[in-house]
């Protein structure tokens, strides 16, 4: 198992976020976000050799300093967070998004939620003080909390504080946030809609088909920030090769134009082709084109996990992005021996890369078709913008 670029004497360090007990997290028995797709992705990269190099740090993650919280979250939602924790529940819970069925309200969450929290922030701060290259928070991700209520599975948006830290500590940062999970980024669109120091960019499903419901290619940003948030909306059926249309042609281009400091990528997996929650039909050939598209714009990257609700599936292609990340190649040692240790995650396929798949008929030509249209917008109206 050998680096693909470099040796191993001088490689920069970088950061895998992780918890044990975290990962064993029960969201209930007819939830679906199961975070042990986290543990199941560390076994997975322990297996393949790429969690074994000397420049890899694996570290837990601490509870969020409470005052970070309201960098981006209201008191009064706070509080009421808090209180939920506390099984004081309250009927303005629900007003605010808590003891939904999306957001149930459970024991220990509130803590869940800030070691989340904690660990994207953690990881954030090694890479604006240079002490990483690289770093990826499976446990982390959670796009859709907005200011003052939870929704989409998401208590505290640990996206939108570490960049809003990040923006406070280093004056003239540039970030550029991509989001490949198939749900639109509504909660990081909110937070930064009108900065033009963090360009904004979501890869996903239709808002037509797909909640949050939003994320068309209209929604461009306002005042100071306009033309720096980039919705992609993708029809339903999408496949490898519409997919990176999209990214060709609109995405890439414009990061490459903004030429950001720093990369905040959320990976979620839940656009792969037998995720149960969406109708993407996306194999991890087309994420691992893209992440290390990413990384070759700029290497400087936190990685944050997101969807992905085919736990298999997630893990196989969580492990290839920590292997781009590195720049390693996975090796399973144990390949074709008999009685080998081929489990779980690779068993359908028989290694970690899907098959490919390719959509065909009618709703791959309309999803072309729309794919087009959207990325006929964004050149339109947004590449001047951005001088290109």
């Amino acid at each position: 198992m050998k680096p693909v670029e470099q040796d191993n004497v001088d490689r920069e360090e970088t950061i895998f976020i992780y918890s044990d007990e975290m990962s064993w997290f029960d969201f209930g028995a007819d939830h679906p976000f199961r975070p042990e797709r986290a543990a199941k992705t560390c076994d997975l990269c322990t297996r393949y050799g790429v969690m074994n190099y000397p420049w890899m740090k694996i570290l837990e993650p601490e509870a969020l300093a409470i005052n970070l919280l309201s960098l981006f979250h209201e008191p009064t939602y706070l509080r009421l967070l808090q209180e939920a924790r506390e099984d004081k529940v309250k009927p303005e819970m629900l007003e605010r998004g808590l003891g939904t069925l999306d957001n149930p309200i459970i024991t220990g969450i509130y803590e869940w939620s800030l070691s989340a929290a904690g660990g994207t922030h953690a990881a954030m701060n090694h890479l604006i003080k240079g002490e990483a290259v690289a770093a990826f928070n499976p446990l982390g991700g959670f796009h859709h909390a907005m200011p003052g209520h939870a929704e989409g599975f998401c208590y505290i948006n640990d996206i939108a504080i570490a960049i809003m830290y990040a923006l406070g500590r280093i004056p003239g940062l540039r970030i550029a946030y991509i989001d490949l999970d198939a749900h639109h980024g509504n909660g990081v669109q909110h937070a930064f809609y009108q900065d033009p120091r963090v360009l904004v960019i979501s890869l996903h499903e239709t808002g037509r088909t797909l909640y949050p419901w939003s994320g068309f290619e209209t929604e461009t940003g306002e005042g100071d920030g306009k033309g720096f948030t980039v919705n992609f909306p993708l029809e339903p059926e999408t496949d490898d090769e519409v997919y990176d249309f999209a990214l060709q042609e609109t995405v890439l281009p414009l990061v490459k134009s903004f030429s950001p400091d720093l990369i905040v990528a959320v990976l979620g997996a839940d656009a792969l082709v037998s995720d149960p929650l969406t109708h993407l039909k996306l194999t991890n050939n087309s994420y691992q084109r893209a992440v290390k598209e990413i990384v070759e714009i700029c290497p400087k990257i936190l990685a944050l996990g997101g969807g992905g609700y085919d736990l298999y599936r997630t893990a196989r292609c969580w492990t290839l992005a920590w292997s781009i990340l590195n720049r390693v190649e996975p090796e399973d040692e144990f390949a074709g021996l008999v009685g080998g240790m081929m489990f779980g995650p690779e068993k359908e396929v028989g290694s970690l890369y899907d098959h490919p798949y390719q959509t065909k008929g009618e709703v791959k030509e309309k999803a072309f078709e729309e794919a087009r249209r959207a990325a006929a917008y964004i050149q339109k109206n947004i590449f001047p913008i951005h001088g290109i």
